[in-house]
C-alpha cells in the first residue's frame, strides 16, 4: 500500500509549491482577461483601425463668423495617406518596417483639418492598395457590421467599416478599381470616387496612377456632400441644370437584385421631380464597343457573348493590365528586394505584375483616352448613367473558392466603367434585399463632380420613398386566353425576329404567352431578349420553357449563352452539356463546351 505523505506547514518546500500554483492560476487568469479584452476590443471597434491617433482641426473663426463646414465631424483615413511623423504601413507590416515616418501631412487631410473635422485614426487597407475583398492576411478582416459572417470589400475596408459601425462620420481611401465603391455597397454606407485627378494625391502612396482617385464614405448623404465640397474646392452656389439619366439595361442583367427595387425606384422618383428629363435606356457593352475601337485587340473573337458583355470584360481586362504595369514600375525593386508577405488575392496580382510585358503599353493608354472621350459625348456635362455598384452580395468570409471568376467578371465589368474612364461614381444604399445590402450608383462624366454630389443629394429623399413603397408592391401576374390567337402572335414576332426588330418580337411573344404557357414561345422570346442583351430575362425564359419541355435543346443552348454572358460559366457549361446529351451530333454544343472549360480552367 503505498502512503501519501502529509504534507507540513512548516515545510519551506510546501509554501513554495503553493506560491507556484498560485502564480500560476493568477497568470492563466491574466492571460485569459488580455485575450477576452482584445476580443471586446476588436468587437467595440470591428477590427477597423490599424492605428488610433489625434489630429485635432484648426481653430475655429471667432464670431460672429460661421462655423467652420465640417465642425465636429470625426474622420479616419486609409493606411496609405500620410500623417506627419507617422509611418504610413499601405496595410503592410513589411512595408512600415522598411520605411521611415512621414515628413508631411497629405494635402486632403490638412484640407479636412482646416475645416473643422478632428481625424481618429488610420484603418486597415487590402495589402498595397490592391485587393478588392477587404481580407487582410497580416492585420485581419475588418468586421462588416451589416453582414458579420460576410466580407467588407477592400481595399477600403477599415474605412468602410469605420463609418457603417458608427466609429467616425467619414472616411477617405483611394480608388483604383472599386476600392471605395465595393466596400460602400457591400456595408450599406455612401461611397464616392472623385474624378481622376480632381482631388490631389500628394502625400498618398499610388497603387496605379492612371487609376487611382481620392475617395470617401459617410452614413448620411449631407455630409458626403460637404466633404466634396473641401475636398474638390468646389462653389457653394451655381445655376440648377437640368439632368437626364442614362439606364445601362445590359448592366442591370448582371445583378442579382430585382428591377423593381433599382431601375423602377429611380425611374418613379425621375417622374417626379422638376427638371429631370424621361431617362433613356442603353446598351452600354454596346456602346463602348463601337466608341472604344482599340478595345477590339482585346477581345476573344471565339466567345459567343453578344451585346457587348465581351467588351466589358475587355475593358476590365486591360483596366487590370495597366494597374499590373504601373505597380510593377512603382514597387518592383522593393518587392524583390524585401518579398513581403501576402494574402492569395493580393500575391497573384503582385505575380502578374512583375511579370507583365510592356510592349503594349501604348494600346493600354489609348484605350483609357478613348473610354473617357466615349462617357464624356455620352454624358456630356448633365447626364448621369445609372447602372448597379456590384453585381453580387458579398461573400462569406474565409470562403474556401474565394472570388470565383464568374463573380470577378461580373464585378469588375461594373466597376471598370469609371475606373478607366476617370468619371466620378457615387454608391447609394437602397435597403436591402434577401438581407442584403442594395447600393445603386450614378456616374458623371469627368470634371462634373459638383454636378454628381448636387443630384444625388436632390433626389435621395425621394429614393427613400419610393424604396418604401416598392418594398410592399407586388408583381403582376399573367392572364390566360386562346391557343389559336397564340400561335398567329408567335408567327409574327417571329417575323419581326427576322426583320430584326427585337423590341416588337419581345412584344409579340409576351402577348403569346399571357394567351398560352408554350414552351416554344419562351424560347422565342428568350432569342429576342439575347439580342436586346437582356441576359437575365432570357435566361428565365429558357428557364421556364425547360420546366415545360425536358427535351428542349434551344432553350438550354440559349440558356447556356445567357449564362456565359452573365459570367456564369460553370452553369453555362452544365446547359451545354445537357444540349450535348440530347443532340451529341450539335456542333455549336461542342464548340461552345471546349471554350467553356477553358473560362473555368
Amino acid at each position: 500500500m503505498t502512503l501519501v505523505p502529509k504534507l507540513n506547514a512548516s515545510n519551506p518546500k510546501v509554501w513554495v509549491m503553493i506560491g507556484v500554483g498560485v502564480a500560476g492560476i493568477l497568470i492563466l487568469t491574466e492571460v485569459k482577461r488580455r485575450r477576452l479584452k482584445g476580443r471586446n476590443s476588436i468587437k467595440q471597434n470591428y477590427g477597423a483601425f490599424i492605428q488610433r491617433i489625434e489630429l485635432l482641426p484648426f481653430p475655429q473663426p471667432p464670431p460672429p463668423a460661421a462655423p467652420l463646414s465640417l465642425s465636429a465631424l470625426t474622420f479616419a483615413i486609409s493606411d496609405n495617406i500620410d500623417v506627419k511623423e507617422y509611418v504610413t504601413g499601405f496595410g503592410s507590416p513589411d512595408w512600415k518596417q522598411t520605411h521611415e515616418v512621414a515628413t508631411k501631412t497629405a494635402m486632403l487631410v490638412t484640407a479636412l483639418l482646416k475645416n473643422g473635422s478632428t481625424c481618429v485614426g488610420k484603418t486597415i487597407m487590402d495589402e498595397f492598395g490592391l485587393g478588392i475583398t477587404g481580407e487582410n492576411v497580416c492585420y485581419g478582416t475588418p468586421l462588416n457590421p451589416k453582414l458579420p459572417s460576410h466580407i467588407p470589400g477592400g481595399s477600403a475596408s477599415g474605412s468602410a467599416v469605420a463609418v457603417a459601425a458608427e466609429l467616425v462620420d467619414f472616411a477617405l481611401g483611394t480608388d483604383t478599381t472599386g476600392c471605395i465603391r465595393a466596400p460602400a455597397a457591400f456595408c450599406g454606407v455612401f461611397g464616392f470616387r472623385s474624378s481622376h485627378g480632381a482631388v490631389s494625391t500628394i502625400g498618398v502612396l499610388p497603387v496605379s496612377q492612371s487609376l487611382d482617385c481620392i475617395g470617401w464614405l459617410a452614413r448620411d448623404p449631407s455630409v458626403l456632400h460637404r466633404v466634396g465640397h473641401v475636398l474638390l474646392h468646389m462653389p457653394s452656389v451655381e445655376p440648377k441644370r437640368t439632368r437626364y439619366f442614362v439606364i445601362a439595361d445590359d448592366l442591370f442583367q448582371l445583378c442579382m437584385v430585382p428591377k423593381q427595387k433599382t431601375v423602377y425606384v429611380v425611374t418613379k422618383v425621375i417622374e417626379k421631380l422638376p427638371g429631370y428629363q424621361t431617362p433613356r435606356h442603353l446598351n452600354l457593352g454596346q456602346y463602348i464597343a463601337s466608341n472604344v475601337p482599340s478595345l477590339k485587340g482585346f477581345i476573344d473573337q471565339s466567345t459567343i457573348q453578344q451585346n457587348g458583355m465581351s467588351t466589358l470584360g475587355a475593358l476590365s481586362s486591360v483596366m487590370f493590365l495597366l494597374q499590373s504595369y504601373e505597380f510593377k514600375t512603382n514597387y518592383e525593386e522593393w518587392m524583390k528586394a524585401v518579398k513581403p508577405r501576402l494574402g492569395s488575392q493580393v500575391s497573384n496580382y503582385i505575380a502578374a505584375a512583375v511579370t507583365l510585358a510592356p510592349e503594349n503599353i501604348k494600346v493600354l493608354y489609348r484605350v483609357r483616352t478613348e473610354m473617357r472621350v466615349a462617357m464624356k459625348n455620352l454624358l456630356k456635362n448633365d447626364g448621369i448613367l445609372v447602372l448597379p455598384s456590384t453585381a453580387d452580395p458579398p461573400l462569406k468570409l474565409k470562403s474556401r473558392q474565394g472570388l470565383s471568376a464568374e463573380v470577378h467578371d461580373r464585378t469588375f465589368a461594373l466597376l471598370g466603367i469609371a475606373s478607366m474612364s476617370g468619371c466620378c461614381q457615387a454608391a447609394i444604399p437602397l435597403g436591402e434585399h434577401d438581407n442584403y445590402p442594395i447600393s445603386l450608383s450614378f456616374i458623371a462624366s469627368h470634371g462634373t463632380d459638383k454636378f454628381l454630389l448636387d443630384t444625388f443629394l436632390d433626389m435621395y429623399s425621394s429614393l427613400q420613398e419610393e424604396v418604401s413603397i416598392q418594398s410592399s408592391a407586388s408583381p403582376l401576374q399573367d392572364t390566360n386566353g386562346s391557343i389559336d390567337e397564340s400561335e398567329l402572335l408567335k408567327e409574327k414576332g417571329n417575323a419581326a425576329f427576322k426583320g430584326r426588330q427585337w423590341y416588337k418580337a419581345v412584344s409579340y411573344y409576351t402577348e403569346a404567352i399571357k394567351l398560352n404557357d408554350n414552351a416554344t414561345y419562351y424560347c422565342n422570346r428568350a432569342a429576342a431578349y439575347l439580342e436586346l442583351g437582356c441576359f437575365q430575362q432570357a435566361e428565365e425564359d429558357c428557364t421556364t420553357a425547360i420546366s415545360l419541355d425536358k427535351k428542349n435543346v434551344k432553350a438550354y443552348m440559349r440558356r447556356g449563352t445567357a449564362r456565359e454572358s452573365l459570367f456564369f460559366y460553370k452553369e453555362a457549361l452544365q446547359d451545354i452539356r445537357h444540349a450535348l446529351v440530347l443532340e451529341p451530333q450539335n456542333k455549336f454544343a461542342s464548340l461552345a463546351e471546349k471554350r467553356l472549360r477553358k473560362l473555368i480552367s
